[in-house]
């Protein structure tokens, strides 16, 4: 496979793993830059984004960013923090010009734990930090827009942040753990909360704590196992997804693609092509 820097202009796109601590609070850290590089034609500056289950506050940096799919016209500019809950489908935002931005991506029964937030309410929302989390999260944004570097920013809400997940956490494990690990643990603790125990008042926990039911989560971990093991055989050559989509669960690849195109906009082959010839695709190129 050609090399991701021999194609895609020479971007900033990274992903980063939390500290430890936080590790079963905080899925990733994804860090978005076009400052520096060879100027963008307008289909290389929009970002593609899957459904989720997990919840996202980004911060721009520097530049602006308008939400295009859906096209609801909501626009965030240099100093705007954003908050996003889960989401049911694949959404799309446009840059007019050169981008700087950190995302921060939380499970979503972690946020939570933290806010008490009825996530089920925010499915598919977006809206400003402070309107969504209140007041002590808005003021996060101005020690972390004023830090010197990527780093620091990130260190800024993760030395704020460990202190409360370590109270809300108590005794509970802090490492990471794979979506279908993450997943398991959520039903499990679903089933053991609280006085009832039966299917619908699991559901609802489970609704409550993130947004999503569980068939739908579970449909969203197969799907990006699915991604992620196709392209990883695709990297050593191998190129039979009908096997990927058996070993899923899938009942076959047609089923596997079907799939893949309603939460993340394109098929597990297209993704695995278009991850490294498109720059609006930058996410997949460093997620899967």
């Amino acid at each position: 496979m050609t090399p991701p820097d021999a194609i895609c202009p020479p971007t900033v796109a990274r992903l980063v793993a939390p500290r430890v601590a936080l590790a079963s609070c905080v899925r990733a850290w994804l860090v978005r830059s076009t400052m520096y590089s060879a100027p963008l034609p307008p289909a290389q500056r929009l970002n593609r984004f899957p459904a989720t289950p997990f919840c996202a506050i980004t911060w721009m940096i520097e530049g602006n960013a308008t939400l295009v799919e859906p096209a609801t016209g909501e626009e965030a500019g240099p100093g705007d923090a954003v908050f996003s809950g889960p989401r049911t489908q694949p959404c799309i935002t446009a840059n007019p010009g050169p981008v700087h931005t950190i995302t921060v991506l939380f499970f979503a029964d972690a946020l939570h734990r933290l806010t008490g937030m009825d996530m089920s309410a925010q499915i598919n929302n977006m809206a400003e930090l402070g309107a969504a989390l209140g007041d002590e999260w808005r003021a996060l944004s101005a020690p972390l827009l004023a830090a010197a570097d990527d780093e620091a920013r990130i260190a800024v809400l993760e030395d704020w942040l460990e202190p409360r997940w370590r109270q809300e956490r108590g005794s509970e494990g802090a490492l990471w753990a794979p979506i279908h690990d993450w997943l398991q643990a959520l039903a499990l603790r679903a089933a053991t909360a609280g006085a009832g125990r039966s299917a619908r008042m699991v559901e609802r926990r489970v609704r409550t704590w993130t947004g999503h039911p569980l068939r739908m989560l579970r449909r969203l971990a197969r799907a990006e196992e699915s991604l992620v093991a196709a392209t990883r055989e695709q990297q050593q050559g191998k190129t039979s997804l009908s096997d990927v989509a058996a070993r899923s669960g899938y009942a076959d690849q047609a089923h596997l693609s079907r799939d893949a195109r309603e939460l993340v906009g394109a098929s597990p082959r297209e993704l695995i092509t278009l991850a490294q010839t498109d720059e609006s695709y930058w996410l997949y190129r460093i997620w899967v």
